[in-house]
């Protein structure tokens, strides 16, 4: 009579590292990509002038941050499926709440915002966190327009401004003036409108000279940041990257087997 043997399990298959989040950096630190590798997460730092050197695999929904551990989901919807997505209260509020949240009881500055070269932008957020947010959002130029006791209070004030002024631009609108300059002329009269309390110009550390192209990758000389846009240098190309593409992405050192990608046309001249 044989005996029987019981098959011992294959071992389980290494966790693939993903891409879930980031981070716009500021004025002192560089932007980053957060990187989950077998639950540890960590900063993937967007340095100009180094190199990133990643394939895009399989995308699903990047998961969970907690107390610093990743918890991965396997669900398809990307960057995050309905139980991962963190839906923003604020987002379209127009100041007929009832203040739900802690931050809207906190003082809160109105500003406008510039991008390159004639799209002008109202919004609010709390003061302590101004300079910050207009990094966050890539602005070229900006102005402090007011201060008030609440978010509630400086929804309003945004919604009636909003009437003239949008209150929202896309990343793709960002990404066609990244080798622009503001329109001066038209700044300067739009803030003529109002009580201008500070106002900042930022730099971002980079020039282009031409046109990015828009495309979701992850190999290339990091050219820098600006927002969430990553501006990558690939044999003799720019590429402008919304870092939020990437988030849900597996990430893989083997290059791809189709490595064409979208060229402006001075590459080939």
């Amino acid at each position: 009579m044989r005996a029987s043997v019981t098959a011992k399990p294959p071992p389980p298959l290494p966790t693939p590292v993903q891409v879930v989040g980031y981070s716009t950096g500021s004025a002192d630190e560089p932007a980053s990509l957060l990187v989950a590798d077998d639950g540890a997460v960590r900063g993937e730092s967007l340095v100009p002038g180094d190199h990133l050197d990643f394939s895009l695999g399989r995308r699903h929904c990047a998961g969970a941050i907690v107390d610093d551990t990743h918890h991965a989901c396997e669900n398809d919807d990307a960057p995050y499926c309905y139980d991962h997505q963190d839906t923003w209260a604020c987002a379209r509020c127009t100041g007929d709440c009832s203040m739900p949240l802690d931050a809207c009881h906190e003082e809160h500055a109105i500003y406008l915002a510039a991008f390159a070269p004639d799209t002008f932008k109202v919004g609010v957020t709390r003061s302590w966190r101004l300079e910050t947010r207009l990094r966050e959002q890539g602005a070229d130029r900006a102005a402090h327009i007011n201060t008030v006791k609440n978010g509630r209070i400086a929804r309003q004030v945004e919604a009636d401004i909003a009437q003239d002024l949008t209150d929202r631009v896309r990343v793709p609108r960002k990404v066609a003036g990244l080798h622009r300059r503001v329109d001066l002329d038209a700044w300067q009269t739009l803030l003529e409108e109002f009580d201008v309390r500070d106002e900042f110009d930022f730099d971002y550390g980079f020039d282009l000279e031409r046109h990015p192209v828009a495309e979701s990758m992850a190999r290339g000389t990091i050219v820098g940041t600006k927002g969430r846009i990553l501006v990558l240098d690939r044999d003799g190309t720019n590429y402008a990257v919304d870092l939020r593409s990437l988030v849900g992405h597996e990430l893989t050192e083997e290059p791809p087997a189709d490595e064409n990608r979208q060229s402006s046309l001075v590459s080939f001249d």
